[in-house]
């Protein structure tokens, strides 16, 4: 068929991103409560990795949701066309936040951890309000990454689901962890990185990487024909 080169292509980017992102998210510190400002920076300005754990994550994202891409144009083959266009959309939309997400949260929030430690006491203040500013901007695109990861993973779910070449109930996980996803994403947006936020987020990130790995081993096997 037309994109039955993608096929490989796309296990490869499955297995490499979520290998990146759980590689990732282990050197990401996870001691102090990401709700509680001090803590957080304190922990975050005294890690060595931070930068690099970030860039794995971005790395490892960008790597899963290519995959998916490839999926979507395969499935626009069949029944589920429409569904597929739009969940091809949706993440590109996913790629461009995710990267202003680990800007953010990858680079700025790092220098500016980094100088409020290491200031003198009559700046910390004012440094601190500047880096809680930078948490700010991070909490909003958290969510809105959330919720467009969410959205992809529900669509995407559905063109597995209608166009019927993988088993149904692959394209029903993709759809449930879409929709814990997005949930995530609505909770960080009204209470930052709190406990239940992340009760919702983590769980949810893990059902989508298993959902991946299992729509790229049973693509491999069935070849999408």
């Amino acid at each position: 068929m037309q994109h039955q080169s993608t096929l490989p292509l796309f296990s490869v980017l499955a297995f490499l991103g979520t290998g990146l992102l759980f590689a990732g998210t282990l050197l990401h510190p996870m001691h102090a409560d990401p709700n509680i400002a001090a803590e957080a920076f304190a922990e975050y300005a005294a890690d060595r990795h931070w930068v690099v754990s970030h860039l794995l994550q971005l790395a490892g994202l960008w790597a899963m949701i290519g995959a998916l891409v490839l999926l979507a144009r395969r499935l626009e083959e069949g029944p589920a066309r429409s569904w597929a266009r739009l969940g091809a959309a949706v993440a590109i939309a996913s790629m461009a936040t995710a990267a202003a997400l680990q800007a953010v949260d990858g680079v700025a929030l790092k220098a500016m951890v980094d100088r409020w430690t290491a200031a003198p006491e009559p700046e910390k203040t004012a440094l601190f309000a500047a880096a809680f500013g930078v948490r700010q901007i991070e909490i909003g695109l958290a969510s809105m990454n959330s919720l467009l990861l969410g959205f992809m993973a529900a669509i995407v779910g559905t063109a597995v689901a209608i166009d019927g070449r993988l088993p149904r109930w692959t394209g029903l996980i993709g759809i449930a962890g879409g929709i814990a996803t997005t949930a995530s994403g609505i909770v960080i947006a009204y209470t930052g990185f709190s406990a239940p936020a992340m009760a919702i987020g983590m769980p949810a990130n893990l059902a989508l990487m298993a959902w991946l790995i299992a729509l790229a081993v049973l693509s491999w096997k069935r070849a999408l024909t």
